[in-house]
């Protein structure tokens, strides 16, 4: 049976497993003058600080992670005719009030959380090699939330210690000083010893020191202005002033990162196919894709996947009653909108969010015609060799924006057993039964598996982009059976970086900071899609999608109740109707 994580990526090691998650659900009520005080205590906050990882996926089309996807050139928004909101984040728009506002609130309680481990930690009575590893832990993910809200908001209150009290915006370059600086000290830390158990460690805060550091140095290399950011000029800041008077330089980040490859111990899986749970043991034989071609996912039966740095992870007791962000809500949202198992197999059933736009299958054909990874990353359903169905057009009457290709990555994954189809996490890891209130077999809470958010694959390609050499290209390159490039450019580098990690919610955050964005959004405007089954193209809505981003540099718009609250200002491109979706 699959190990039971009771709270996201904070293992039993720690004995977490006696940890009641009700005890770190109000943390922001607790006297740092008393509490932690010992061990025990200073574990169950830092299970609080991880298990907001799992909070968002109850509602993770509100998340930073879903718009990231669904925003990009590379996938739609879909979903059905009521499905307004992923059409509003493809689209760069809004639907309804406070339409992400529950992710905003989730965040802020977890940077609350962090925020009381990192002042009371000092005074804990636990060993300094203790304490130095949950203070690295609790900077890491005090700085990813805050990445993933300036990302998705842009100049967001920073808080830095843990009150209950109104904090409104400041200087920007603060903000994405604090992250970068609580990343260069999270890495300071921390041992150089490689974690498995789950728990984050010293290379997994310098990659992300890497991914931080390329996106503000790149996006704000030209100013803080709306305008400044929207436009076509990429000018990288090559140093950025910390909060605490120091200065950290690209060169610092290159030592970083080399460290990381040099030292870590993670490694790229040797086939690109075995990182995906397609592949799993399960399901591998009955999939004409996958059997015959003696594929293993690297994480069959709890196996440790050695490229995966930075991963939610998800367990079987997710319920209704307690929460459903205990499974994997962003394979349920993306699995594919159709109930008949036998039309799609080996992909489950979901909302049918991120439908991948033709415009990224016709530049990775032209651009490398014999890249195994695009049939690895993408199902062409009209190739009816590669799948074990006959799937067209399977939303019927109530599909948006669909297309001919979906995106495997994160997918819902079935298995057939005793002639029946289920996911295959009930057959690995045995049914869910009562232990999810009694509901058994789920579409809706048995996916499981784990979502990766960092790679060791992205480092490599971090390497050469700042180091500007081809040796991280040329290892990633490698794997997936293609020549190696005698020369770095920014174009090669791009387009590896947009083959590679495709449909893993990297690209938004690229297309910003390349200050390319306006150009390559455009590029979905008049794709082939289907709406409702009918074939239609995609059509330009609000202006289009180079206006919307040239108005909003690709921010959100500010929560409503958290600009009457006082803290913020509304984003720009948000004050009238021009920013409003009324519908396709």
């Amino acid at each position: 049976m699959k190990k039971i994580f009771l709270l996201t990526a904070a293992i039993a090691t720690l004995g977490l497993a006696s940890c009641d998650i009700d005890n770190v659900e109000n943390i922001s009520g607790l006297s740092t003058e008393n509490f932690p005080v010992m061990e025990e205590d200073g574990v169950a906050v830092l299970a609080g600080v991880y298990e907001n990882l799992n909070a968002t996926h109850a509602n993770p089309q509100c998340s930073y992670l879903y718009m990231a996807c669904l925003a990009s050139d590379d996938q739609f928004g879909g979903g059905g005719t009521n499905d307004k909101l992923m059409q509003a984040l493809d689209l760069m728009c809004n639907y309804g009030n406070d339409m992400t506002n529950v992710f905003w609130g989730q965040r802020y309680e977890g940077i609350n959380r962090a925020n009381t481990l990192i002042q009371a930690l000092p005074s804990t009575a636990m060993s300094d090699e203790l304490k130095n590893q949950f203070m690295g832990e609790a900077l890491f993910l005090r700085a990813y939330y805050y990445y993933e809200l300036a990302s998705m908001y842009g100049n967001v209150p920073l808080l830095t210690v843990p009150s209950g009290e109104l904090v409104t915006q400041g200087d920007v370059k603060v903000l994405w000083g604090q992250i970068l600086q609580d990343l260069r000290d999270a890495v300071k830390m921390m041992p150089d010893v490689r974690k498995s158990d789950g728990h984050v460690d010293k290379y997994t805060a310098e990659a992300l020191l890497g991914r931080v550091w390329l996106f503000y140095t790149g996006f704000y290399g030209n100013g803080t202005s709306t305008a400044e950011l929207s436009n076509t000029t990429y000018n990288p800041l090559t140093s950025v002033e910390l909060p605490d008077g120091s200065t950290m330089t690209k060169q610092d980040v290159i030592t970083a990162i080399d460290d990381c490859v040099n030292n870590s111990g993670y490694s790229l899986v040797p086939d690109f196919r075995n990182l995906w749970a397609y592949t799993n043991r399960c399901t591998v034989e009955d999939n004409p894709y996958t059997a015959g071609k003696g594929l293993q996912w690297v994480e069959d039966d709890n196996g440790v996947n050695p490229e995966s740095m930075f991963a939610i992870k998800f367990n079987k007791l997710a319920s209704w009653s307690t929460t459903i962000g205990y499974s994997n809500g962003i394979a349920l949202h993306f699995g594919v909108r159709d109930a008949t198992y036998e039309n799609h197999f080996p992909f489950g059933q979901g909302w049918g969010a991120g439908p991948v736009s033709p415009n990224l299958v016709n530049d990775w054909k032209a651009a490398e015609p014999n890249d195994m990874r695009r049939d690895a990353t993408i199902q062409d359903w009209t190739d009816k060799s590669s799948y074990s169905g006959t799937y067209k057009y399977g939303g019927g009457d109530d599909f948006v924006q669909e297309t001919d290709f979906y995106g495997k990555k994160w997918s819902p994954i079935l298995t057939k057993q005793n002639g029946n189809m289920w996911l295959f996490e009930n057959a690995m890891y045995g049914e869910t039964g009562g232990l999810s209130g009694g509901y058994g077999n789920n579409f809706q809470l048995d996916n499981i598996h784990d979502l990766v958010l960092i790679r060791f694959a992205e480092v490599l390609l971090m390497q050469s982009e700042l180091k500007e050499d081809v040796e991280g290209i040329n290892k990633v390159r490698a794997r997936a059976g293609l020549d190696p490039i005698s020369s770095y450019s920014l174009t090669a580098l791009q387009n590896e970086r947009r083959w590679e990690l495709a449909c893993e919610g990297i690209r938004w955050n690229d297309i910003r900071r390349w200050h390319i964005a306006s150009v390559a959004l455009a590029k979905q405007e008049n794709q082939p899609v289907y709406y409702c089954g009918r074939a239609e193209t995609n059509t330009a809505h609000n202006g289009g999608y180079a206006a919307r981003y040239t108005a909003t540099a690709g921010f959100q718009k500010m929560p409503e109740s958290q600009v009457s609250l006082g803290s913020v200002k509304q984003n720009d491109g948000w004050g009238d109707a021009s920013g409003e979706y009324t519908g396709w």
